[in-house]
């Protein structure tokens, strides 16, 4: 037995000390916070890159629009897919060595599909390396560390951190139309993909050390200090939103699943589209770092508003406004006038994603939150997935992007329906009411 306890000890390392509680909301938590952004920017630089690429690879292996879309699509299952599972490892091995393994991801992932002679292989490359194994670890589990760092602010800073995801839509896509230019899809996937990884692999050492013990110990606890009516029973026989947890969890599963399909016909085909209109890849590019820089803003801005009226409710503002969004770039099709509803598209709808997370907090047990968060964001990207591959069989049934836009409004439709349905179990008063009394209070 003591030789197998070695093996064990050997295998499986114990994890570095945790830290003292009161670096909790402290200054090198935000420090920490500084460190994931960037890890995040890093990391999730593959879903917007093969955006600014779509033209020309399509060209390239002579597909249509829709099978141009299938690595988009794989990166995003294997991101959401990869989300969960990374989140286990990290809880066992650290975060640190999770990190690792995806810069190996990334850096492999653009490598190898810098290599591709057809479209199977681009997808795989994608799908695999860039999103299973290696954005996968810039996400979900990096929201779970900055939960647990934070207590007062835990919303903003969760906005902060899922910031780190736009703030790589503002940078990647006019990295890449530069390095395109200069040298060409193919060697600038090298160069940046190469470069991101090395620079995940510096950065991950800052987090090699757990969060502080005390919200470990409260995130095993069951509080039971808030009200009900406020924050939900996080007790372990808690019914959210009136409902079994696996039943509001797959409710919130088709929430997120439906605003994701919605979101990602801009953000996958603005490119794309801003090809189609005459104004070439170079202005896609600059209006989708456009879009996700004002996104940046909104889930900041989103994030404070969470803090003054809960997830729910920002759930279901986020859900109006980006259904608005959809609605103008229908009429809108100008250089000046796109410009400005893709500006708008951002600010709208940067705060829908995040917003799970702390509807989760809200309404779960809190023994459950790491796995159901990551549950509801898995079924986010299934979204994104879905929506891309969509709009682009779209566009190849009816040669206009006009009707993929409307199918993103339908689904967004659903989304604002049944985020006012869960609002109006928890309060039993109509959704617009309870807003407006919340933000009156």
């Amino acid at each position: 037995m003591a030789g197998r306890g070695s093996y064990d000890a050997r295998m499986h390392p114990p994890p570095a000390p945790a830290l003292p509680a009161e670096w909790i909301d402290s200054r090198r938590a935000a420090w920490r916070l500084v460190v994931i952004l960037l890890l995040m920017t890093l990391g999730s630089g593959g879903m917007y890159v093969v955006a600014v690429v779509l033209p020309q690879v399509q060209q390239e292996f002579g597909i249509g629009r829709g099978d141009a879309s299938l690595p988009y699509t794989l990166l995003m299952i294997g991101f959401g897919v990869g989300g969960m599972v990374m989140g286990r490892l990290a809880d066992r091995v650290g975060l640190q060595r999770v990190l690792l393994l995806g810069a190996l991801g990334v850096g492999s992932g653009f490598v190898l599909a810098s290599m591709a002679q057809g479209v199977v292989a681009f997808s795989l490359a994608h799908g695999l390396l860039l999103g299973l194994v290696g954005s996968s670890t810039t996400f979900a589990p990096l929201l779970a560390d900055t939960a647990l760092w934070w207590r007062k602010y835990r919303g903003v800073a969760v906005a902060v951190c899922a910031s780190g995801n736009y703030a790589a839509g503002t940078v990647w896509p006019q990295a890449m139309s530069w390095a395109m230019q200069e040298w060409g899809w193919r060697q600038a996937y090298v160069v940046l993909g190469l470069g991101a990884a090395l620079l995940m692999a510096l950065l991950a050492w800052p987090l090699r050390r757990p969060a502080p013990p005390a919200t470990r110990a409260t995130a095993a606890a069951q509080p039971a200090a808030a009200p009900a009516s406020e924050v939900g029973y996080l007790g372990p026989d808690a019914r959210p939103f009136g409902m079994s947890p696996a039943r509001a969890e797959k409710v919130l599963w088709l929430a997120g699943l439906s605003c994701c399909v919605a979101m990602a016909m801009p953000q996958v085909h603005i490119v794309a589209y801003c090809t189609d209109l005459g104004f070439g890849a170079a202005r896609g590019a600059d209006l989708l770092s456009l879009m996700l820089f004002t996104g940046i803003v909104s889930r900041l801005v989103f994030g404070m508003i969470c803090d003054r009226i809960g997830g729910l409710r920002t759930l279901l503002l986020g859900s109006a406004t980006q259904a608005l969004a959809l609605v103008l770039f229908l009429p809108f099709q100008g250089p000046v006038s796109l410009t400005v509803v893709a500006g708008l598209f951002g600010l709208f709808q940067g705060g829908i994603v995040p917003s799970y997370a702390i509807v989760v907090r809200e309404h779960f047990p809190t023994a459950q939150i790491g796995h159901r968060v990551g549950s509801v964001i898995m079924a986010t990207l299934f979204g994104m997935a879905l929506g891309g591959w969509m709009s682009g069989q779209v566009f190849d049934l009816t040669g206009s992007y006009r009707a993929a836009f409307v199918n993103g409004l339908a689904w967004n439709v659903l989304n604002f329906g049944l985020a006012a349905w869960l609002l109006w179990r928890v309060s039993g008063r109509p959704a617009w009411w309870r807003f407006g009394s919340k933000w009156n209070a």
